[in-house]
């Protein structure tokens, strides 16, 4: 008997729903794995997982897309990331670091006017990330000596060691003897990001680089397959070997990062058990070393505390019996707030490094430090060394021969050994081969050293009625150097509420502390770093530049609410975690500023669990973040905790733990004015 057609109508309904459900479940399923593999540390997998998502909330595309950029990102693969950064931003994503990264990717695109937008924006939005900060003002200087860059050439040509890569990654390759001792991911073990160790492999030169040896481990002693092992350094006698060894994933390890190790050639039995380095820090990252030509010095790359950023070169001074002293940082005129690595010192003395701090055309590039009536000057190498995308660990042979690693376009997979054959050496002027560098231009080391004097200027304002800026006057600017106490200038604004001009040092950290009666007093931090003008952009002797800043105050009312940022609690806790530290630190400053304020402050639940529990949690929070600020040296007499539990939610209907994470926030209000 046939079913009605509205009976029929219904099972088609019915299975309809049923089969969009799954189809809903099955993605939800896809992102979340997809999100746990990005945790980890797993990228491809995250990319394989995520990209198949294509039905999900429009509250979760812009994180979506953002997660599959950072996933190509950090898997160095910048050029396939940037299409999802542009999806994320078109979706409202609202993380400004986001605009920082996708500027690099589109520099390595070679879009260099849309990477000088985006990082533009991205200074606008006045990050609290100091090193991110450093970094995308040397860019924005370096993207406008772009074209000067590109026009520094060498004139020899570069070859892909083909004998030599596979589709997996080759790279820091060093010299010992008549050997290529080089880095590659060949171990048959996969690490927890789904990647294969790489370990350490030698192959035998030849007369020619087209006749070199067939690869094979380098050493028994050395080789373990649950271990990343690579970057090694010799000795002038070739019979001390340093080198970058990590952790195996397990919990066993004591390191959780990459150490440096010691072996030792003893003949008749090879390479000796590794053995720790003491200068190394096992809480840090250290790696890529290299001996100076004296073998009493070695340099490493370590983002040890203490720093200037990210990974800083060290130097190291070893003894003949192995003991190392303590590890001092190459300073300013080397470092940078990026990343400088793979340190090598020459034949003659002379410190090539690897840095994406420092102008260059892509994201790595090599450079060459250069010493000159006592001062350090840092040149880039030019093309062909330098690509877009990253060039580094350069060594050389006695008799002339350069090898460095690179992932520039053309190579045969992830990172490619390249290599410049040397003439003979009866080609070469009295047998001291040095390494061919681009002909002086606008961009060599100059001839005399421009001077450039820095000053600040500024404007504070003020918010009317109708929330416009307007200038504030009388408002008293004391200008301090980080870290010291007393002001090194004080001023007050004039009628249009400027200031300035204020003198500066090229690399100096400052605080620019505004006051007035009747109005909260702020302090904002102002720091040199990375604003220094390259000397390829001097055309005088002399140059003054201002740098301009401004400064907003608040009227002091009686029971205004002030949001503090970033005070997150986990879910039914009340401990202080780091994050919510750092805020809570600046909170102090402003108690600290204004003594004459006393404040409450309130804290707030999402609306899961009963009102009763929230009103108790959010009463514990006010208490642990009061305790905290009282603990730092606020008179406990100026300050009230308040839980509201779930009675003022900003979010009425949360769905989302973002959502959920914003409605538990912690907020202050002045109560009181002496």
């Amino acid at each position: 008997m046939a079913l009605p057609i509205y009976t029929m109508k219904k099972i088609l309904s019915l299975f309809t729903f049923l089969l969009l459900s799954s189809g809903v479940f099955a993605q939800l399923q896809l992102y979340k794995r997809g999100l746990a593999s990005f945790d980890k540390g797993q990228y491809d997998l995250a990319i394989k997982d995520l990209a198949k998502v294509n039905n999900i909330a429009e509250s979760e595309k812009a994180n979506l897309n953002y997660k599959i950029a950072e996933a190509y990102r950090l898997s160095n693969r910048w050029v396939e990331a940037i299409p999802y950064y542009e999806k994320a931003f078109e979706a409202k994503l609202l993380i400004p670091e986001a605009h920082f990264h996708y500027a690099f990717a589109l520099k390595a695109a070679e879009k260099y006017d849309m990477a000088l937008r985006e990082l533009q924006q991205f200074i606008d939005s006045k990050s609290t990330i100091k090193a991110y900060n450093e970094k995308a003002y040397r860019e924005v200087n370096t993207l406008k000596i772009i074209g000067e860059l590109k026009k520094k050439q060498t004139d020899i040509t570069f070859k892909n060691l083909s004998q030599l890569n596979t589709s997996g990654a080759e790279f820091s390759p060093a010299i010992l003897g008549d050997e290529l001792v080089f880095t590659a991911s060949r171990k048959a073990k996969t690490y927890s990001n789904g990647l294969p160790y790489v370990g350490l492999y030698k192959a035998r030169l030849a007369r020619t680089m087209a006749e070199i040896g067939k690869p094979e481990k380098f050493s028994a002693a050395i080789f373990d397959e649950e271990r990343n092992e690579g970057t090694p350094t010799f000795s002038p006698d070739g019979k001390t070997m340093i080198y970058a060894r990590g952790n195996t994933g397990k919990r066993k390890d004591l390191s959780p990062d990459m150490d440096l190790y010691i072996s030792r050639y003893v003949d008749g039995s090879g390479w000796t058990e590794p053995r720790y380095v003491s200068a190394s820090d096992s809480a840090s990252w250290d790696g890529s070393p290299a001996f100076s030509r004296d073998g009493k010095t070695i340099y490493f790359a370590s983002n040890r505390p203490g720093g200037l950023g990210g990974i800083d070169l060290y130097r190291v001074n070893m003894d003949a019996s192995g003991r190392f002293g303590n590890p001092v940082n190459l300073g300013k005129e080397v470092n940078t707030a990026g990343d400088e690595m793979f340190p090598y010192v020459s034949e003659d003395g002379r410190l090539f490094f690897a840095s994406d701090g420092h102008p260059g055309l892509g994201k790595l590039d090599l450079f060459i430090a250069v010493r000159s009536a006592g001062k350090i000057t840092v040149e880039n190498m030019g093309a062909p060394y330098n690509s877009n995308m990253d060039d580094f660990g350069l060594v050389m042979s006695k008799k002339g021969d350069i090898f460095f690693s690179s992932n520039r376009a053309g190579g045969t997979g992830d990172d490619d050994i390249y290599y410049y054959e040397a003439p003979q050496k009866t080609e070469i002027a009295e047998n001291k081969p040095m390494i061919p560098i681009a002909t002086p231009d606008s961009l060599s080391k100059p001839t005399e050293i421009k001077t450039v004097r820095y000053y600040l200027a500024g404007t504070v304002y003020t918010k009317n009625a109708n929330n416009e800026n307007i200038p504030l006057d009388s408002v008293r600017i004391k200008i301090l150097t980080t870290g010291q106490e007393e002001p090194m200038t004080e001023i007050v604004t004039r009628k249009d509420g400027k200031f300035g001009p204020i003198n500066l040092q090229e690399d100096g950290d400052y605080i620019i502390l505004g006051s007035k009666k009747n109005y909260l007093a702020k302090r904002e931090d102002f720091s040199m770093n990375g604003r220094a003008i390259p000397q390829a952009l001097l055309t005088k002797a002399i140059t003054d530049t201002t740098f301009y800043t401004s400064l907003n105050l608040e009227e002091i009312a009686l029971e205004k609410t002030f949001r503090v940022e970033n005070i997150y609690y986990d879910l039914d806790k009340w401990d202080i975690r780091p994050d919510a530290a750092i805020e809570l630190d600046k909170l102090v400053q402003v108690l600290v500023d204004n003594p004459t304020i006393k404040i409450e402050l309130g804290s707030h639940t999402d609306s899961r669990a009963t009102e009763i529990y929230n009103q108790r949690l959010s009463q514990r929070r006010a208490e642990s973040a009061v305790n905290y600020i009282v603990s730092k040296g606020i008179d406990k007499a100026r300050i009230t905790a308040k839980g509201y539990g779930e009675s003022e939610l900003l979010i009425k209907n949360a769905r989302t733990e973002d959502e959920h994470q914003t409605n538990r926030r912690t907020e202050f209000k002045i109560i009181e004015v002496e």
